[in-house]
């Protein structure tokens, strides 16, 4: 599981690339 808070960089891995990156700014339910 992957935690996330606001402000908090992300990068989101798979099968060893990078699929996805940014920060986040907001968490919606």
């Amino acid at each position: 599981p992957i935690a996330m808070e606001e402000g908090l960089r992300f990068a989101i891995r798979e099968g060893g690339r990078t699929v996805g990156a940014g920060v986040v700014s907001k968490i919606t339910e």
